[in-house]
């Protein structure tokens, strides 16, 4: 499954939020809809394919205020939103595409 699969569940109202993603979104203050903008507007920027039980990957997207956000979703039948947030630019470069190495990130 790739982005295109994923933003259409987004459209069609196919995927689960995780019960992780529902709680840190509401801490986060981030919206189901701010997620969704994120998606149908967004990149693939990492692919995880050794997760269990599905494979998974990191969407850079923006939301519908124009923040950057990443979202985690399961490549499985049914999309499973893990979870979204706001990236920290202490941890991002290239505009929140790339991870800084470690030790990049205490300075």
């Amino acid at each position: 499954m790739g982005i295109d699969e994923i933003r259409a569940s987004i459209r069609e109202g196919k995927y689960r939020l995780t019960v992780h993603a529902v709680v840190r979104s509401k801490e986060r203050g981030i919206t189901t809809r701010d997620m969704e903008e994120a998606v149908l507007g967004g990149e693939i920027i990492e692919q995880y394919p050794d997760d269990k039980p599905f494979p998974s990957c990191l969407i850079l997207g923006r939301t519908l205020g124009g923040r950057p956000l990443h979202v985690v979703c399961s490549l499985a039948p049914v999309s499973d939103i893990i979870t979204f947030y706001f990236p920290d630019e202490k941890q991002w470069i290239d505009d929140y595409r790339i991870r800084r190495r470690k030790e990049e990130q205490n300075e």
